[in-house]
């Protein structure tokens, strides 16, 4: 008797037609330095701001990070930083070790739906790094740190914000994440969940809470491009 054939199978993405992607570290490869240079200048606005030691104002930057979600909503809450001159500052960075990707490229254009970049940065930040990797065709919109009222994620506001904003049923979406703890809210909500494991140290920082699991993980990947290639829509 002949074995029977072996069926391979796929990842079951038909019920997807809202397809979300957080921006740094996510659409583009972590170890391209990219986020090292807005991390340096975050730093460096600290410094000036509180007019603190460099090293002295990492420490600061990262706890604010801790306990407000962001480095901005502590400078806001604790000093009252103008966040536009902030956001200018921290992302006014070389873009030239960025470089487009034919094959996400390919990956995004064959899914069906709407696509958004959903991002704790800020929006010129967000449109100059798609412009740069030429893949602004593909996205709906974007919605960025201002669009979730200065709510970071993982704030559960900040998605029920932009769900509502873009009339999304949860069930139909997908997100794609390097930081683990973003997609605690999202499953919550109903999305499919999609983690990048990306190994940077950025992925791994931030607030304590909320704590992701297996559970809060649908999918977890090495390769986004490859992942878009292989799934079933």
């Amino acid at each position: 008797m002949t074995n029977p054939p072996q069926i391979e199978t796929e990842p079951d993405f038909r019920h997807v037609d809202v397809w979300i992607f957080d921006l740094d570290n996510t659409l583009y490869p972590a170890d391209c330095g990219l986020f090292a240079q807005i991390d340096r200048r975050m730093t460096g606005f600290v410094s000036a701001c509180l007019s603190v030691p460099f090293d002295e104002a990492r420490a600061i930057q990262k706890t604010y990070y801790r306990e407000h979600g962001t480095t901005l909503n502590g400078l806001m809450r604790r000093h009252g930083v103008d966040p536009d001159v902030y956001l200018d500052y921290v992302h006014d960075i070389d873009l030239g070790p960025l470089e487009d990707d034919a094959r996400l490229d390919a990956a995004l254009a064959r899914l069906k739906g709407r696509r958004y970049v959903f991002t704790n940065g800020c929006r010129h930040h967000a449109a100059r790094v798609l412009d740069r990797l030429k893949l602004s065709k593909y996205f709906d919109d974007i919605w960025d740190i201002r669009t979730i009222g200065f709510r970071p994620k993982p704030d559960p506001v900040a998605y029920d914000v932009v769900l509502a904003h873009a009339d999304i049923e949860p069930s139909r979406a997908a997100m794609f994440e390097d930081s683990a703890r973003n997609l605690v809210p999202a499953h919550a909500l109903g999305m499919t969940t999609v983690w990048l494991r990306n190994g940077s140290e950025w992925s791994k920082q931030g607030p304590a809470f909320p704590v992701a699991s297996g559970d809060h993980i649908d999918h977890e990947i090495e390769d986004l491009a490859l992942f878009l290639h292989t799934i079933g829509i």
